[in-house]
Parts: C-alpha cells; sequence; structure tokens
C-alpha cells in the first residue's frame, strides 16, 4: 500500500439522510470526535446541533446547499447560506446549477458563486456524473474563479453520480488539471479504504462519505499491521 496522509484526517463525515433524527445527527457528531475526521457534512437544519456538539474540537462544522443540481433561484441560496453561516456553519458545500452549466449560461453561474463564496469558505459541487469532460472542465475553471476555495465531485444522493470509481477518478485529475491550487472533494460511493485510496491518488485532498467509520476501522488496521 502506497504511503500516502492520514485518510482519516481527510474525511468529511457526512450524514444528509432526508429522515435523519437529532439523534442520528449527535452519533454522527460523536463519532466524528472518537476518529477525528476533518468535518460533519449535514444538511442545513442540523447546522445548530452539530456546531454544539462539535464545541471546543477542530473539526469542521460542513452544509450541504441546494442538491442535487442546484436550481433554486439565488436569492433563496444565498438566504440558506446565510442562515448556516449565523447558526454556525465553517463551510459551505454548495450544488453549482448544473442546467446553467449545460447551457453555457457561464455567466450567471458565476455571479451566484461568488456571492455565495463571499459568505464563508466554500466548496462547489460540481455534479459530475452529469457533465461531460469539457463541462467538468468549465466548471472547475468557473469553481476558482468564483473565489471557492475547493471544487468537489456530486453529493451522496445524486441520482446521475453512478459512474464508476475509475471513471470519478479521472474526473478528479481533470478537476485539479483545471482548477490549480484548489482543494478537490471526491464524494459518491466511496465506501471502503481502497475506494478511497484511489480517490486520494487520483488528488483528492478532501473525501466526503457517510462510510467513514468503516474507513478508519479499515485504516487504524491497516496502521497496526505495518507496526507490528
Amino acid at each position: 500500500m502506497p504511503k500516502i496522509p492520514n485518510i482519516i484526517k481527510m474525511i468529511d463525515h457526512t450524514n444528509i439522510e432526508h429522515n435523519a433524527t437529532e439523534k442520528d445527527i449527535v452519533k454522527t457528531c460523536q463519532e466524528a470526535k472518537l476518529y477525528g475526521f476533518r468535518g460533519v457534512d449535514v444538511n442545513p437544519q442540523w447546522v445548530s446541533v452539530v456546531k454544539r456538539e462539535l464545541k471546543g474540537t477542530k473539526i469542521k462544522v460542513v452544509v450541504l446547499i441546494d442538491p442535487p443540481m442546484g436550481l433554486s433561484p439565488h436569492f433563496k441560496r444565498m438566504e440558506i447560506c446565510r442562515q448556516a453561516k449565523k447558526d454556525g456553519a465553517d463551510e459551505l458545500d454548495v450544488v453549482i446549477n448544473v442546467i446553467d452549466i449545460k447551457y453555457e449560461r457561464y455567466g450567471e453561474v458565476l455571479a451566484d458563486l461568488k456571492e455565495i463564496c463571499k459568505l464563508l469558505p466554500t466548496k462547489v459541487i460540481i455534479g459530475s456524473g452529469y457533465l461531460t469532460d469539457d463541462e467538468i472542465k468549465k466548471s472547475s475553471e468557473i469553481v476558482k474563479k468564483a473565489g471557492a476555495i475547493c471544487v468537489k465531485t456530486a453529493t451522496e444522493k445524486d441520482p446521475l453520480d453512478h459512474i464508476e470509481l475509475k471513471e470519478k477518478a479521472r474526473h478528479l485529475q481533470i478537476m485539479k488539471q483545471s482548477a490549480p491550487g484548489l482543494l478537490i472533494k471526491a464524494s459518491s460511493k466511496i465506501k471502503t479504504l481502497k475506494d478511497t485510496l484511489m480517490m486520494a491518488q487520483a488528488g483528492a485532498n478532501i473525501i466526503g462519505t457517510s462510510s467513514s467509520v468503516e474507513i478508519a476501522k479499515q485504516y487504524k488496521a491497516v496502521q497496526k499491521r505495518k507496526t507490528n
């Protein structure tokens, strides 16, 4: 196994289940504290709960905005983002307007993202499963120009993100080449340490997954074997 950075510190531990309860979200936060994940990524209504549960830690409060295709009007997106900031979010994971990208309304996409990126450090989800290679390239360029800190593949619930992980890895490489200097986040269908390593080796700096605990256990087992 190649030498890589600490996988656990790359993970945004994700719970974006629509039927999640406060108890579920608290459990997600407890797991993040136990393993020391990078962040906890949730839907907007849970930001204040996560902020409370992670108080005193360095784990980031991350909020998913406008999945799966970023189709809410700009004023609504701004309203949700402002409320998330007020509730204590550290980072926004906001979905680009995929339809605007498909119809080459690049000016509108850029204007929308620029305003959002002024609020908080922003990772922009481009929905790579919906896009051609050229659209991935163009989206990544716009994300960088907008002032985001990171370009991200998809959400865990993206209905079209059923692509093979090898194809996702190729998308990551396009994103990295098109937006040099930005962080790259891989998400959706990343279930195992093997999956995570593939994404890291393709250029991912951050991994978004709800399988974080299992991945962390696998990683720790590998590290333990190395020291024995």
